[in-house]
Parts: C-alpha cells; structure tokens; sequence
C-alpha cells in the first residue's frame, strides 16, 4: 500500500485513518480488539482518538477510547506497526490548551494508551484565551521529551491555523503538520474556500473527520423513514435527506455500479482523490463494515466520475 507523508513530517500514514470514537461508546472492548487488528492486518496505520471519547456515552465519562486502544496496544504487541493520534481541549477533565492542562492531559493519554509516545497529538479545538506561543511552546516541550513526535490541530478556522503557521516560524517553534477539519461531498465549501487553499500551499497533511457525513453517504438512509436505522446518527443526517443530498446519492450509486463497489467506498475514494487529502478518517462497528471500507483504498476513480461527483454535489 502506497504511503502518504504528514504535512513536512516524519509520518507515513496509509490512505483511510481508523476514527476511535466507536471505542467503548457503539462497539465493545471485544469488537474494538477485533477492529484494530483487521485494520492494522490489512495494512493501515493510523489511528485517531482523543481524550473526550467517549464521554457521550451513558455511562461513559472519558477516556474510554484511549483505554481501550491501550489494551489492544499491550495485547496485541503491535505498536510499532501503528501510528497514534489523539486530541487535547475538548474534554471537561482537561478543557482548554493552557500549558498546565496539555501537560496534564498528556500524561493521562499516554497512561491511557500504555505508550511511551504519542505520534500525531493535535488540539481538539482552538482556544483563544490562550496566546498561540503560550500552546505551541508546551508542545514544544512534549516533543523534546519524546513524549509527541508530531503536532496538528482540529477544528480551526484558517485565520488562526495560518497564525499558529506564523507565530511557529517567528519563534522557532514546530508548527502544526496536519489539520483535522469536517470534509466530505455533501460538507465542501468551507474547507474548500477557506482552509484548502492553506493546506496545499504550506504543505499540511489533511485528515478530514464525518467522511461519510455520519453514513449519509453510504446510501443507508434515503428517507425520512430510513433514520430509525440508528438511533445514534439517524438525526444527524436528517439535514441531508433533501433534493440536492439524494442527486448525490444517486451520483454515488452510479459510479458504485459501474466498478461493483459500494457508494461507501466511492466517497472515499473520491476524498482520498483530492489534491491535498492525507487520508480521511471513518469509523467501523464490524469487521464485514471495516473491509468495505479498506476496499476504497483499491478502488480508482476516473476523471470523468470525480467530475460527475463534483457536479452532484455542487450545491454543498
């Protein structure tokens, strides 16, 4: 499987990164081992995860996804055949990207995770009560400790991505390599206006979250009736059940029948397709649903289908 480097950093990450939100919150410890080791035996590598996940869940507090990801790591003995991602701001226990709170949070993740280093660790979200030196100097610090290799950062507008790209090169300080925004085909414009542009020009590794826009876009729910089929995500993708969302559909489902594929692998396809996507990240409940996704990676797109896809979903 052909590699693609992380921004200007040492990491190579195959093509589709695995999303640990599912750990502990849609699938238990037993199918998570079972996940990991079918992701990793198929020959990817990135896993991405946060401090937060999976508090959302009944029961849950935080942490779970972490802890369950470090279980696997000891059991399995296959660190060093992955790369780690995770994320500190977002987490009650440990909110914001004061240096005092990354040094603390870091050091639950890496308990958590049973690791002696964390290979991509990104701000959750930016915090602007917070000078961006102050953030980038305490980074800084976990990667002189061997603690972090890499850093990125998610959920930032441009404005502020660009000035953690400045005050970096001001004060000699690493700068984020990778950028963690939403990106799919029927959520396009504000990361193609604002942050693409960024992204390619200062060479910046991309790994986009909702891939499938909360499975919209593997063709499971195409009507109002279709969003019982799950209760976690049927109301997210409500929104798309419209005119504009079913044409693309409908264009998925063409180009999917022309390769015997599915509309789930297609969309990712046409994002790992794009000038400047790293590899985006989708998530997986069962084995059957992880392999259709790893199929993607195989599946090439011809210029006229990106096209048709482009057009369908235009209006996003």
């Amino acid at each position: 499987m052909q590699l693609r480097q992380l921004g200007r950093s040492t990491l190579s990450i195959a093509p589709l990164a695995f999303g640990g939100n599912v750990f502990g919150w849609s699938t238990d410890e037993p199918r998570s081992f079972e996940l990991l080791d079918a992701f990793v035996d198929a020959g990817f590598n990135l896993i991405d995860t946060a401090d937060v996940y999976s508090a959302w869940a009944p029961g849950n507090r935080g942490g779970e996804s972490e802890t369950i990801i470090g279980k696997w790591l000891k059991r399995s003995g296959k660190r060093d055949k992955v790369l780690i991602a995770t994320k500190v701001a977002k987490w009650v226990e440990h909110r914001g990207l004061s240096p005092l709170n990354i040094r603390q949070a870091v050091e639950g993740s890496l308990q958590r995770l049973q690791t002696d280093r964390i290979d991509l660790y990104q701000a959750h979200e930016d915090d602007a009560s917070v000078p961006l030196s102050e953030t980038l100097g305490a980074f800084a610090k976990l990667i002189e400790e061997g603690k972090v290799r890499v850093i990125g950062a998610s959920n930032y507008g441009a404005d502020r991505f660009a000035e953690a790209l400045k005050i970096s090169q001001e004060h000699n300080l690493p700068r984020y390599e990778s950028l963690q925004p939403e990106y799919n085909l029927v959520s396009r414009a504000v990361y193609e206006r604002e942050l693409e542009p960024l992204a390619r020009r200062e060479n910046i590794g991309v790994i986009n979250y909702y891939a499938l826009a909360s499975g919209f876009l593997s063709g499971k729910y195409r009507s109002e009736g279709d969003l019982a089929k799950s209760r976690a995500r049927g109301g997210s993708v409500k929104k798309y059940l419209t005119p504009q969302g079913l044409k693309v559909l409908a264009a998925l489902d063409e180009v999917a029948a022309a390769h015997k594929a599915t509309p789930s692998q297609v969309a990712l396809a046409w994002l790992m397709a794009q000038p400047g996507i790293t590899a985006p990240i989708a998530s997986a409940t069962s084995v059957e649903q992880l392999r259709e996704l790893t199929g993607a990676a195989t599946l090439t797109l011809a210029q006229d289908e990106i096209a048709a896809l482009n057009e369908a979903s235009a209006a996003f």
